[in-house]
């Protein structure tokens, strides 16, 4: 019995230097091992139980747990910690950091040549792509040049084709207005029955290449009042010339600036012989030009052919002369 006793004391306290010692390993590793860690602990544990029981020694506070249970282990390694740390304190181990080499001017040099490189093929891709936008660029501006010039050639083709029309019209009003109109010497007078202003009538005889009647001496005179009478007979029209003082009240001139010479005023009936004259003028044709500053232009009646002063933004009959 004694022999027992004494083989108890002499291995348990190895048995116990031994799990101490296994435990202070799975502090140590306790990230690395996991679960086999836990069934070695448990399997020492089992083992030291069923050592105690052959020899008869009395179980300790962490022998009743021998399913493993958490609470017990770590009573147990509480009390195996105060034991060790009576005995001696074990130092914690510090990981070992591997020291990350510090670059050297060599590197830094390398870095900075190679982004100058990285830097040097963006510009020239930009060189390139600018060539191709300059080259472009060349392409729609000698294309718009292009265009400008056939555009010039157009205008000057449409001007030229205008001033053609313009220059046929005329022909063909001169030769209109001499076929179908009265031929004196070398002027033509043709009568427009479209009612216009006395400026817009001077346009359009100018369009068909003549101008507002100028009659410049009795004879001519003569020719255009026949001509009047026979196209609107048994009618009395007023009809437009190119006769105005619009520059100067009472200074009459031909729409071409010379000055008229040849007046055809109306004058009121002549009283009959043996009544006395009166001073009033007659109501309906009184002596011409009355109108003053505001009747500036001249149309000649188709009755008799004498002239009247009229507001020149009347619309009336006109008639052109054009150069035989």
């Amino acid at each position: 019995m004694q022999a027992a006793w004494l083989l108890g004391a002499l291995v348990v306290p190895q048995l116990l230097g031994f799990s101490h010692g296994a435990r202070g390993a799975e502090r140590e590793w306790e990230g690395g091992w996991g679960g086999a860690q836990e069934e070695e602990q448990e399997r020492e544990a089992l083992m030291l139980k069923h050592l105690q029981e052959a020899l008869g020694l009395p179980a300790r506070r962490g022998d009743q747990n021998p399913e493993g249970n958490s609470e017990g282990r770590g009573a147990w390694a509480t009390e195996e910690d105060g034991q060790g740390e009576e005995g001696e304190e074990e130092p914690t181990p510090t990981p070992y950091v591997s020291p990350s080499p510090s670059p050297t001017p060599e590197d830094a040099i390398t870095y900075i040549l190679g982004r100058l490189a990285g830097l040097d093929a963006g510009l020239h891709q930009v060189h390139v792509r600018l060539h191709a936008l300059d080259t472009r660029v060349a392409e729609l501006t000698r294309g718009l040049r292009q265009l400008r010039e056939v555009a010039g050639d157009t205008r000057d083709a449409v001007q030229a084709l205008q001033e053609a029309q313009s220059r046929a019209e005329r022909e063909h009003g001169r030769l209109e207005g001499c076929l179908k109109g009265a031929r004196l010497g070398h002027k033509c007078f043709l009568l427009s029955r479209d009612f216009e202003a006395q400026a817009a009538a001077q346009a359009r005889c100018v369009a068909r290449g003549g101008s507002l009647a100028q009659p410049a001496d009795s004879r001519q005179m003569e020719t255009l009042t026949r001509y009047l009478r026979a196209a609107l007979a048994p009618y009395n029209w007023p009809v437009w010339l190119g006769v105005h003082d619009r520059r100067a009240e009472g200074l009459y001139l031909f729409e071409n600036g010379q000055r008229v010479s040849f007046f055809a005023w109306h004058r009121a009936p002549s009283p009959e012989p043996g009544s006395r004259p009166s001073a009033a003028p007659h109501p309906l044709s009184p002596n011409q030009p009355n109108g003053g500053v505001l009747e500036n232009c001249v149309a000649q009646a188709s009755d008799d052919g004498s002239w009247w002063d009229h507001d020149c933004d009347r619309r009336l009959y006109y008639v052109c002369e054009f150069p035989y």
